[in-house]
């Protein structure tokens, strides 16, 4: 949870002079965001059909399946999914990367955090800029597996670890699978983050952004995959995406006032 000493002041500041009745001239953030959700809903389609295209196309027909990479990264993602089930969950180890999540994305913009709080019912962060990107980020990125990346570099500099690259995909495998069913069973519990631009708007980010984070993990890996492929397909499904859209708009009657 991510906070902003000087938006809260500015809530106080709203609530006092609206005991005097001022009309506002601006039309809400959220209202904006509602709409902008609207339109990032074509996109979630698009991008939603180019990625499983891509996956089912490189995991069947190129036999990504049968990769050490899929293997080992798959492997991961069960043995974190057991694990998830059938052991106590360490809420507090989610909150810390939560949090830390929070902090990151703060620094990244040149913001300051003067408090960061965990423990196992929750946590929070206090910093002087808030924006949905700092909101939002720890409901797409997976931290643990960036972790496990940049661990694994810096001990790559001191010893060779190429014995032991299979290691590397589990982790990261289980580093996504965490990401992904904490994100799951944390979001219906109502998280203060999505009302920083309303639920709607902060779900469509969420679900744009986690589709990004798999294409890229997917492209990366799969050696049959590439950048060029993936944008000539999105390009293609939203070609024939438009097409359906006005397809469908000419069938749709339209009733004009006055019997027109």
């Amino acid at each position: 949870m991510a906070k902003n000493r000087r938006r809260n002041n500015k809530r106080l500041d709203a609530t006092a002079a609206a005991r005097t009745t001022v009309i506002p001239t601006h039309v809400p953030k959220r209202w904006v965001k509602f709409v902008v959700a609207i339109f990032l809903m074509p996109l979630a389609w698009v991008l939603t059909e180019t990625f499983f295209t891509m996956f089912a196309h490189t995991t069947v027909e190129d036999q990504f399946w049968r990769t050490e990479e899929f293997y080992f990264f798959a492997l991961g993602c069960v043995l974190w999914i057991i694990a998830f089930v059938g052991l106590p969950r360490p809420m507090w180890i989610y909150v810390f990367g939560h949090e830390l999540t929070h902090a990151m994305v703060v620094w990244l913009i040149g913001g300051e955090v003067s408090r960061f709080e965990v423990s196992a019912k929750g946590g929070h962060v206090i910093t002087n800029r808030v924006n949905t990107w700092v909101a939002l980020a720890p409901y797409f990125v997976p931290i643990y597996s960036i972790l496990s990346i940049v661990l694994w570099g810096w001990v790559s500099l001191i010893y060779d670890l190429s014995s032991f690259r299979e290691a590397l995909f589990a982790l990261i495998g289980a580093g996504w699978a965490f990401h992904l069913t904490f994100t799951i069973i944390m979001i219906p519990k109502g998280q203060t983050d999505l009302e920083y631009g309303g639920h709607f708007f902060s779900l469509m980010v969420i679900y744009i952004m986690n589709l990004c984070v798999m294409t890229v993990l997917v492209i990366i890996a799969s050696p049959k995959v590439t950048w060029m492929g993936f944008g000539r397909d999105f390009f293609h499904n939203t070609v024939d995406f438009c097409v359906m859209a006005m397809s469908l708009l000419r069938h749709i009657p339209l009733h004009l006032p006055g019997g027109a």
